[in-house]
């Protein structure tokens, strides 16, 4: 990384475009462009896996596969798979500034459907594919499984009606494979167009000086291809049913605590294996960033494990995590890595050990800070140290008009005079001017932020399903005057990317 830089969050889902949600289309080379023109370093996005169940990146079908929500209809028309005509007068949601993520999941497939068969038709399609099957190993497990679970009407792997299948018996899954020949290639294919564009867009961002800092969830969902096909490296039972789940104690966001419902991990299966699955894992996920964030940096010291029945998370308990064998274990097989932690929530000396020992850049929340109206909080400027990323607030914060509308009199006084916020200051120009200034070697600033945005362009709410992951900006909300301040305020404090 070099040193002072910065960049903006801003996820893919968020881009402008027609297709009901934001894809690798030309809204997200024109993203490029707006960075590279206000001198900035970095693009972070959140996870480009799967979502499921509450539309979460953070509970996938997959640790490697792709949202195939993000392949651009446009693009496959100049590849040569589809026809404008193929989704012209689609219904793909009414709100321009929010994703209808029921209305896209039955929109779109007909349309990749086309796409799959013309691609397969195609005199390079079928030698495509088999080139990309042999790089992408875990593809085709992601694909039976997919069609499986469609088979079962989207159901959950748990909720499967064939006990057979669920448990990978041989006999059940040969018949699945010649049944559902079709349905499997479909998914194959889509995965083959979800990384052919990404990696396009990733070339063109890192050829004009702007980097990728993706996320890495730190846990997968029961629902699943790892539980279904390699379940000894969670704490499940013979149905795959988890006997421990994860989340968090009582926190900021929740006075029961959160509960995420992803199975556990078996340490103890991990370990014997010399974190085989880890090492794979990160080694993907460096292959598609250049920076990967990792979700939930403390639970690789020790993590909240709940009973898996329980609705709450008031009878977790603390285990510990075999963090410095992992990490340890990774760098002996991959060298030095790009990886930035995600140390936010309830931090101990555990975890701090961790991130010292691993030596990773962590993450300082300003609006964390400013909540305590004393000197005292290390989210506060005046305590960081340069090996951080400074941020106002992330996906999981509110926006900063939202937390300011929230804060106390006595808050907002604390505010104001912690900034040095000047009468005609706006309160998100003050927030972004501190973490600019702030000795933190990166600052990243969220789109919504900059843009001004009003409380309810908030991304995620943790600890709710509904509502959320919905946000998108309007091609024309990114004015001159926007674009000026953000340039401005990289260069006054030495973090304009010195190449462009």
């Amino acid at each position: 990384m070099e040193k002072r830089a910065s960049g903006v969050l801003m996820h893919i889902s968020s881009l402008p475009g027609e297709f009901g949600i934001g894809t690798f289309g030309k809204s997200a080379y024109d993203f490029v462009d707006f960075l590279k023109e206000t001198k900035q370093t970095f693009w972070q996005i959140l996870p480009l896996s799967t979502t499921s169940f509450g539309d979460s990146p953070y509970q996938s079908f997959s640790a490697i596969a792709g949202n195939t929500h993000f392949i651009d209809f446009t693009l496959l028309v100049r590849a040569g798979y589809l026809k404008v005509s193929d989704f012209a007068g689609v219904d793909f949601g009414t709100d321009p500034e929010a994703v209808d993520y029921a209305k896209i999941f039955h929109a779109r497939r007909p349309i990749l459907e086309t796409a799959v068969a013309n691609f397969l038709a195609s005199a390079e399609g079928p030698e495509a594919l088999s080139v990309f099957e042999q790089s992408a190993t875990w593809v085709t497990d992601f694909a039976e499984f997919m069609a499986i679970k469609e088979h079962f009407g989207n159901r959950a792997l748990q909720e499967w009606s064939d006990v057979a299948i669920i448990k990978r018996e041989e006999a059940a899954l040969a018949k699945y494979r010649s049944e559902l020949k079709d349905v499997i290639n479909y998914h194959k294919v889509c995965q083959y167009f979800f990384f052919q564009q990404w990696f396009e867009l990733k070339t063109y961002a890192n050829d004009n000086g702007i980097e990728i800092i993706g996320d890495m969830p730190i846990y997968i969902s029961a629902d699943s291809v790892e539980v279904w096909t390699m379940p000894e490296l969670f704490k499940v039972d013979q149905d795959k049913k988890p006997m421990y789940i994860a989340g968090v104690p009582a926190d900021g966001f929740s006075e029961d605590g959160q509960l995420w419902g992803n199975p556990i991990y078996d340490w103890n299966n991990h370990l014997s294996t010399d974190f085989a699955w880890w090492i794979f894992r990160i080694q993907e996920s460096c292959k598609m960033y250049d920076h990967v964030r990792i979700d939930h940096f403390k639970g690789f010291s020790d993590f909240w494990e709940i009973p898996g029945g329980d609705k709450t998370a008031k009878n977790g308990h603390w285990a510990s995590a075999p963090g410095f064998e992992l990490f340890t274990a990774v760098k002996e097989a991959l060298g030095d890595l790009p990886i930035i932690a995600e140390n936010l929530g309830y931090i101990d000396a555990r975890a701090e050990k961790l991130l010292s020992e691993t030596g990773f850049p962590g993450m300082k929340i300003l609006e964390f800070g400013l909540y305590d109206e004393t000197s005292k909080s290390f989210d506060l400027p005046h305590n960081y140290s340069a090996n951080n990323i400074a941020y106002t607030g992330t996906h999981d914060n509110e926006v900063i008009n939202g937390w300011y509308e929230n804060l106390t009199v006595k808050q907002a006084r604390f505010v104001k005079e912690y900034l040095g916020q000047a009468d005609h200051e706006p309160i998100n120009k003050a927030m972004l001017r501190t973490i600019f200034a702030s000795v933190c070697d990166y600052s990243i600033l969220c789109m919504q932020d900059l843009l001004d945005k009003p409380a309810d362009s908030r991304m995620n709410m943790p600890n709710t399903v509904g509502g959320n992951w919905q946000w998108r900006m309007l091609a024309e909300d990114l004015t001159v005057e926007h674009k000026a301040y953000l340039t401005h305020l990289t260069e006054l404090y030495g973090r304009a990317r010195s190449n462009n």
